[in-house]
Order: structure tokens, then C-alpha cells, then sequence
């Protein structure tokens, strides 16, 4: 079994821990008696710990083995996941997703860091895209599925599933991801110093992870309040939130499909361009009421634009520091992640204050402008 496909597993299994608690956000809340905003916290105890974590995981990727570090953190996010299917409360739930974000941290990250180590740099951006279909995949799968079984089963069966998949997922790689060709180096702290440092000295480093955090930050803070906005608007909570959330991963699904001709045709600075205000423009619409089908279509488009934004920041981010590629995805994701983390506070208080649709609206200026802002800035330094 080859490496990107056995990577794109663990990526699978890796976005459905995540994203398979957008569409019962609602139902949780419900179960334990807590308002959707301390519930919305829960999106953040995932994103906030992966971001924290990043730093400490891609020295230890760089020096002890990459594959391995995907194996260990894979084999503990199913344990967490596990955890959260038994939750008696809002604060065993809350340590479940602290847990599970801290280990996600060493699944997509490393492994688009171990594709820069194991792929030639002619395929490097497509080999990439494939690992993150398979993300978007587990997205598409968390998303809709996810909504459906609570609707059915209860939201504590969601888990039970995902947790299936996890441990799946864990034989998987144990038995097909080599790891004992990885070469490994003494782990110091002067040696994760030196590593960081040769990242942060490309002048670029600075603008790509800053515009990741706004990736994370701006297109996802919204994906919580989904399915708070379509009961205002009289539709069914986590099946509607579903099918809505489910339309962002099949615009990265069709995005991935082409990605070939979307590089050869608009080349890096309009995959930026172009990518943030088909995002930017989708947001603004779905600030006008509509039902849930709606909302899925011209998700499709954000998820289209995103995509095509996200994986030109990860191309450009695996020559920021070839000889420390770890760290460089340990930064790169914890500026996502740390985006998504803060995400859903800010997404909180404007839309407590000012309405879903404001939200909608204020998202979608701030994501059309980051796409030609980063192109303007990053074309600068080439």
C-alpha cells in the first residue's frame, strides 16, 4: 500500500474526530444543559491545544521518526474519541476534545511533512492535494453523517463510530506505514531551536502562517453556528447543519479533482485571488435567509475557493525550510489551528450581538480581501 494512500487514512480518520461535532453542537448543548455559545467552547478546546502543541510535536517529528509520531497520536485520539461517546458531562467532554486536539496535531501536519520529505517537488503539490481530499473526505463524512445518526440514534453514537474508524484506522498504519527506514537524531533543545530558527529567518514564513491563522480564524468560525442559524430560520438543527456543512467538503472534493488544471491554468497568485473571492462572495449570499439546501450549495463554492487558497499556502510552506520541514508544519498548522481556536469566540460574540447574517456578511469581506492581500504580499518576496 503506498505512502499517500496510507496517509490519506489516517487524514480521514483525523477530520472526522473533528468535524463530525459541528452538526450536534446543538444537541450537546441540549444534553447538558449549557447555551450553544459554552458549547461552541468545545470547538475551541479541540483547536486551541492542537495549535499549543505544534511547537513540541515537530521538533520530536524532525528528530525521532515522523511515521511513528502518526501512529502513537493516532492510536490516542481513538482513546479520546472513545471518552467522548461516555461523557457524563460538559467538563468529560471538554477534557475528551483537549485530548483529541493535542494528538491531531501529529496526524495532518506531520504527514504533509513527511510527504515533503518522501515526495519529489514536481509532485509535491498534488500529492499534497490528495492527502487533503482524503481530509476533506473525513470532513464531508463528519459533517453529514454525523448529523444523521444523532437525528436517529442520539449524538453519543456519533462517537461510537468514529471511534470504529479510528481504530480501523490505527491497524492500518501500523501494519502499512513504514517507519523503520526513518532516520532519527538525538531530540534537544538547542536542535528544535536551531530548527525554528531556520524557519522563522524566510522573510515569507511570516505572511504564509499569518495568513493561515486568518484561513482558520475567518472561514471556520462560522461552521459551529450553522445549525443555530438555520433553526432562527425554521429549519430541522443537526440534520439541516449537516447537509449545509457537508456542501464546504464537496467544493475541496470537486477542488481536488481538478487541482492539475487549476495550477497549469491561474498559477499560484490567482489560486489566491480567485480562491478568496469565490469564498468571500459565497458567504456574503448565505447572509441572505435560505433554507439548508441553499446554504450547501454556495458552501460549495466557499469550500472551492478555500481550498484552492489552502493548498497554495501549503505549497508555498514546504520550501519556507526544506532542512526543517517538521517545524515548518508544526508553525504552519498551529497558526491554523489557533485561527479555528479563536474563531468560534469572535463568531460568538458578533453574532450575539449583531445577528447570523452580520456574521455572514463581515466573514465574507474579511475572506475576499485576505486572497489579494496574500497574493500582493507573498508575490513581493519571490
Amino acid at each position: 500500500m503506498g505512502l499517500i494512500l496510507v496517509l490519506c487514512f489516517a487524514a480521514f480518520a483525523g477530520s472526522i474526530s473533528y468535524r463530525s461535532f459541528d452538526p450536534i453542537l446543538t444537541m450537546v448543548a441540549g444534553d447538558f444543559d449549557i447555551t450553544v455559545r459554552q458549547a461552541a467552547l468545545l470547538v475551541s478546546a479541540y483547536g486551541l491545544p492542537y495549535a499549543a502543541m505544534q511547537p513540541i510535536l515537530g521538533p520530536i517529528g524532525d528528530a525521532y521518526s515522523k511515521a511513528r509520531i502518526i501512529k502513537i497520536c493516532l492510536a490516542v485520539l481513538a482513546f479520546s474519541v472513545a471518552l467522548a461517546s461516555v461523557a457524563p458531562n460538559y467538563w468529560t467532554m471538554m477534557v475528551s476534545r483537549i485530548i483529541a486536539g493535542i494528538v491531531s496535531g501529529g496526524i495532518f501536519p506531520v504527514g504533509l511533512a513527511l510527504i515533503g520529505d518522501r515526495t519529489p517537488l514536481a509532485e509535491r503539490q498534488v500529492a499534497a492535494s490528495r492527502f487533503l481530499v482524503a481530509s476533506i473526505f473525513g470532513q464531508m463524512f463528519g459533517a453529514t453523517v454525523s448529523g444523521l445518526i444523532a437525528a436517529y440514534f442520539g449524538w453519543r453514537v456519533v462517537f461510537d463510530v468514529v471511534t470504529v474508524i479510528t481504530v480501523i484506522t490505527c491497524f492500518i498504519l501500523f501494519r502499512y506505514l513504514d517507519s523503520k527506514s526513518d532516520k532519527t537524531l538525538p531530540l534537544t533543545l538547542g536542535g528544535a531551536i536551531d530548527g525554528y530558527r531556520l524557519v522563522l529567518s524566510n522573510n515569507s514564513t511570516y505572511i504564509v502562517f499569518s495568513a493561515v491563522f486568518a484561513e482558520g480564524m475567518f472561514f471556520f468560525c462560522v461552521f459551529p453556528f450553522v445549525g443555530a442559524m438555520l433553526i432562527e430560520r425554521g429549519s430541522d438543527g443537526p440534520v439541516a447543519a449537516g447537509i449545509a456543512l457537508a456542501g464546504f467538503a464537496v467544493g475541496g472534493v470537486i477542488y481536488g479533482s481538478v487541482v492539475r488544471k487549476m495550477i497549469k491554468y491561474l498559477g499560484q497568485w490567482n489560486m489566491l485571488r480567485v480562491g478568496g473571492l469565490m469564498a468571500g462572495l459565497s458567504y456574503l449570499v448565505i447572509a441572505i435567509p435560505m433554507g439548508p439546501a441553499g446554504v450547501a450549495f454556495f458552501f460549495i463554492f466557499a469550500g472551492f475557493g478555500f481550498y484552492m487558497m489552502h493548498n497554495t499556502f501549503q505549497a508555498r510552506a514546504t520550501e519556507l525550510a526544506p532542512a526543517a520541514r517538521g517545524s515548518t508544519f508544526a508553525l504552519f498548522s498551529a497558526a491554523m489551528f489557533l485561527g479555528q481556536g479563536v474563531g468560534p469566540v469572535f463568531a460568538g460574540a458578533v453574532s450575539h450581538s449583531f445577528g447570523f447574517q452580520t456574521l455572514f456578511v463581515l466573514v465574507g469581506v474579511l475572506v475576499g480581501t485576505l486572497g489579494f492581500a496574500a497574493a500582493a504580499l507573498l508575490r513581493r518576496r519571490v
